[in-house]
């Protein structure tokens, strides 16, 4: 681990020193690809020093207190010694968490599949709480939202929706949203007071360049049609919306929420694209994922990871045990503190799974 930490630092000083070279500060690709790189080992390296410090640190005062030329000193030695030993062993975990291998689609944008499930209307309101769950959070943290289809029940709730969330690291936050929400509550259509539990899917998936997946335009049927409305009621008299079914997956995607043909085509095809490249992923790590389960993983519509009960103001975490009873905090987008512990509890995961592999 250490010699991988020095290696480290080289790099990050040979960075430095290329980023104060003219003919780099002229290339403004290589000049992205450095900062970019610099940016991801910052942190290892500002950590790795502080680490060091600590070590030298505790020997100097082991040093005073093996010597025994002054009690006193020893003594005040002893007191620092005791306050300096935990710090050094938290600052390895740190560096063994910051060493482990970072999944490089997080630094993405996604695109983001709610669906209604199991529950009528009332998943129907879920699925639209949600998709308002996910916008305040995206918001909150400067992204852009760009909606790509819709449809809804014209009650208020939405029988599905996509959507794609712009912004550095929207992925590596939202992945863990993948798989099934569930809702406990008094629906607002139920007179005698009775909680209804009901379901809805979340899939979300990299947006994937077109370099990273390869599309035969053979391979493709697109059809065009007219834009619905609420209860199929046609809002458009222009064919402007867009299928696009992948023959050979028989992937079917749509966007009819762009006034533009070409626009809607563009939206969907990007749709597709990310569906396409969650699929290859899928089949390379298909080994890897039989071979262990990890505590936080990828969710598919069968993995029931997050129930919302209303009556005790209560939003449990089933894949990590976590309880918080700040409900509408969390419905108003504040997911702060759920995402940064899923984080750490993947994290913590990785890094036992590096142990027994090692």
């Amino acid at each position: 681990m250490f010699e991988n930490l020095e290696n480290i630092v080289k790099r990050f000083e040979e960075i430095n020193q290329q980023l104060m070279n003219p003919e780099v500060v002229s290339d403004q690709q290589k000049l992205i690809k450095l900062t970019k790189e610099r940016s991801e080992l910052e942190e290892i390296v500002n950590t790795y020093k502080k680490y060091k410090e600590v070590k030298k640190n505790i020997e100097g005062n082991k040093e005073i207190i093996y010597s025994k030329l002054d009690p006193e000193l020893a003594e005040l030695a002893k007191i620092e010694l005791e306050e300096l030993e935990p710090k050094l062993e938290k600052l390895e975990e740190e560096l063994k968490m910051l060493l482990l291998p970072k999944d490089p689609n997080d630094q993405k944008n996604c695109i983001v599949e709610i669906r209604a499930g199991t529950g009528g209307e009332e998943a129907a309101l879920f699925a639209a709480d949600l998709f308002r769950m996910y916008s305040r959070y995206a918001e909150n943290k400067g992204w852009k939202i760009d909606l790509i289809d819709l449809n809804d029940t014209g009650i208020g709730g939405l029988k599905e929706v996509i959507f794609m969330i712009q912004g550095n690291g929207a992925y590596g936050n939202m992945k863990y949203e993948s798989g099934v929400h569930r809702v406990q509550r008094v629906p607002k259509t139920e007179s005698s007071g009775r909680i209804h539990t009901s379901a809805a899917s979340v899939v979300v998936l990299p947006e994937a360049e077109e370099i990273e997946v390869e599309i035969n335009p053979n391979d493709l049927r697109i059809d065009i049609y007219r834009s619905g409305g609420a209860g199929g009621q046609n809002v458009n008299k222009v064919e402007t919306a867009v299928r696009i079914t992948h023959i050979p997956t028989g992937i079917v995607v749509q966007c009819q929420d762009e006034r533009s043909q070409i626009q809607n085509r563009i939206k969907a095809m990007k749709v597709l694209r990310a569906r396409l490249y969650d699929l290859q992923m899928e089949e390379q790590n298909k080994e890897l994922i039989e071979q262990r389960r990890s505590m936080v993983r990828k969710g598919d519509r069968s993995d029931k990871i997050r129930t919302y009960n209303f009556p005790q103001n209560r939003v449990t975490d089933h894949r990590i045990g976590l309880t918080l009873y700040n409900l509408q905090e969390i419905l108003d987008g504040n997911l702060d503190e759920l995402i940064e512990q899923l984080k750490l509890a993947d994290r913590s995961e990785k890094l036992k799974q590096s142990f027994q592999n090692s």
